[in-house]
């Protein structure tokens, strides 16, 4: 959008989200002044004040109703919902209608993301149920929090000096700017998909998809601007840790020397792994529990919910400012037999320091593979969280994966993004065990920016780069993907063809790129209802777009099955080539190209989850 006055970037954490801008006439990525954007919200009845971050949760109306001008916005006097600091802390006293790590769900591949199920555990949704009990879908509540940050700017940035009842410069709305928007590394082509949904859905119809490790690592050139090329030398292996509220993200970038200038490309990405401050808050919230047991006061579930997200603030707290050794925690009772109907405990940083570095980053040796729990044969449906919270025991596995040249990976230096990482005792701890796994080498930390803000600023300053003002991460796929294809050969009763999986995106290829399978057909059934298996995989990178891989069980993972009818009579079979197109903004479309005449098929992701 050549007529665009800024670039934004959108930090849609999964605990809290941030806009960061920067002027889009900026010369270079060294001259850039990026900016943080005060973003208003509701943050007690009735008030309104702008913060830097906005809490990534949104608070349904509890089932008495709750008055709309309690709820009600400078551009907004009749909300259905709250988002942001009012949502975050109502909903510690009612977490059953508290939307939280939406941005997980995203993710979620057995549930329908696109139906009203969130809050997940709140009263049943429906037409029974009546408006207060009404529920969103994980891109609903995604794009509830993208449209409050769209809103909040235009109510700010694009206004008249003429005051909130001015009118608005469209030149100036958040629609109209260049908007990159980032995702977890490890999020496949679905969730990147339903991100991109979301986005439209809130009123952004054009935004750029950018990794959030990768926005981790702008952010730290934009903040030692020319400085970066002297922490850095050709033969550098940037391991980027990035341990966030519902995700920790690992990628590593190349440093090399291309024509006499530093090069960077992002070589590796890890598995979507849900493991981060959630678990942790919940580990506080158990030990904190126990406590009480033992005094004689023991809660029940509900409790339990509040408890949860109160230990969620603490830890933040006692995490942020090294002087706080402890930090208070009020849980409202139930019963007549409660004095103040509270019930009142304290968290120590003694206690989180310990808890969490135990039992979050213990040290383990570089084969240490994370360890799986003995498995109920039926389990409480909800967000598929690692069985194994040792962030250190996965990322063994991480880098314990060869390079594409075949040889160990050996980090030399590491980056390290996200609020849990704020701890100097966690960020020690991890670069100990590097060191260990890799003595001959030796790693050292590279200081970043400010571990909440940095990923906004980051997708600011490559919308700069994306200009051609500044040096570019290489990146392109963080995975390979593949389609199932049934393997042609007789019918055997009772045994179904087996499945071969058909690379059609290889890692690593680049935005705005298109390959295809041209010497090879394959035959497509249309005008009834067929099924495709969507495959991906973050170790098989030497795969190219026409490989077949017949034993794929095991390092090739289901990411969904698609079905749906394709425009054609009725039964009919016809030979096809198949296309890929890596977007401009991020996402994938696969194409069946006909043989016999001009018609094409566009294979729509998230028909049906598994």
């Amino acid at each position: 959008m050549s007529d665009a006055q800024y670039i934004i970037g959108i930090d849609l954490g999964t605990t809290n989200s941030v806009v960061a801008y920067v002027s889009a006439d900026t010369p270079t990525v060294e001259e850039a002044h990026i900016r943080l954007f005060e973003i208003p919200q509701l943050v007690d009845n009735g008030v309104v004040e702008t913060r830097p971050v906005l809490p990534s949760f949104v608070l349904m109306p509890p089932a008495e109703g709750m008055p709309c001008e309690e709820l009600a916005l400078p551009w907004d006097t009749s909300p259905h919902y709250a988002v942001g600091e009012y949502a975050r802390r109502r909903g510690e006293e009612i977490p059953q209608r508290l939307i939280a790590s939406s941005k997980s769900w995203l993710c979620n591949t057995l549930v329908d993301r696109k139906a009203a199920i969130l809050p997940w555990e709140g009263a049943p949704s429906g037409p029974s149920a009546g408006p207060a009990s009404r529920k969103l879908s994980p891109v609903e509540a995604s794009a509830a929090i993208l449209r409050h940050l769209r809103q909040a700017w235009n109510h700010v940035m694009a206004r008249s000096d003429d005051g909130a009842d001015g009118p608005m410069d469209d030149r100036l709305k958040m629609e109209n700017q260049l908007v990159y928007l980032t995702v977890p590394a490890s999020f496949d082509a679905v969730a990147r998909e339903l991100t991109v949904e979301a986005a439209q859905m809130a009123g952004l119809p054009r935004v750029t998809l950018l990794e959030e490790p990768q926005a981790a690592f702008y952010a730290w050139i934009a903040g030692r601007t020319r400085k970066w090329r002297d922490a850095v030398e050709p033969g550098d292996l940037v391991l980027v840790c990035d341990v966030g509220g519902g995700t920790s993200d690992f990628s590593l970038i190349q440093v090399a020397e291309k024509e006499g200038a530093l090069d960077l490309e992002r070589v590796a990405v890890g598995n979507h792994l849900l493991v981060g401050g959630t678990n942790m808050d919940l580990t506080l919230a158990y030990a904190l529990a126990r406590q009480l047991a033992e005094s004689g006061t023991t809660l029940d579930n509900w409790q339990m919910n509040g408890l949860w997200h109160s230990c969620r603030g603490a830890k933040e707290r006692l995490l942020a400012d090294p002087d706080c050794d402890r930090v208070p925690i009020t849980v409202l009772g139930r019963g007549s037999r409660l004095i103040g109907g509270t019930i009142t405990t304290e968290l120590t940083r003694a206690t989180v320091e310990s808890l969490l570095k135990d039992g979050f980053f213990p040290d383990c040796g570089r084969d240490t593979r994370p360890q799986g729990t003995r498995r109920s044969g039926i389990q409480e449906f909800g967000l598929a969280f690692e069985a194994d919270p040792a962030i250190t025991h996965h990322l063994a596995a991480f880098v314990e994966r060869p390079a594409a040249d075949g040889r160990p990976v050996s980090p030399t230096a590491v980056l390290f993004n996200g609020g849990v990482m704020k701890s100097a005792l966690f960020r020690r701890q991890v670069v100990s065990i590097l060191n260990a796994w890799s003595p001959q080498t030796g790693v050292r930390e590279i200081e970043g920016a400010d571990f909440d803000l940095a990923v906004a600023r980051g997708a600011a300053c490559y919308g700069l780069a994306r200009q051609g003002k500044g040096v570019r991460i290489r990146g392109g796929l963080g995975r390979s993907y593949y389609i199932g294809v049934a393997a042609a050969m007789p019918a055997v009763p009772g045994l179904p063809a087996p499945t071969k999986a058909l690379c059609v995106a290889a890692f690593g290829m680049e935005e705005g790129t298109t390959a295809a399978i041209r010497d090879r057909e394959f035959m497509l059934l249309v005008g009834q209802p067929v099924a495709f298996d969507f495959l991906g995989a973050t170790t098989r990178q030497e795969d190219q777009v026409g490989t077949i891989v017949e034993d794929w069980q095991g390092n090739i993972q289901p990411i969904t099955t698609l079905e749906t009818t394709l425009d054609g009579d009725a039964g009919q079979t016809l030979p096809v080539t198949l296309e890929l197109h890596v977007t401009e903004v991020g996402t994938l479309e696969v194409w069946c190209v006909s043989k016999n005449d001009d018609r094409r098929w566009k294979l729509e992701w998230n028909v049906r989850e598994q």
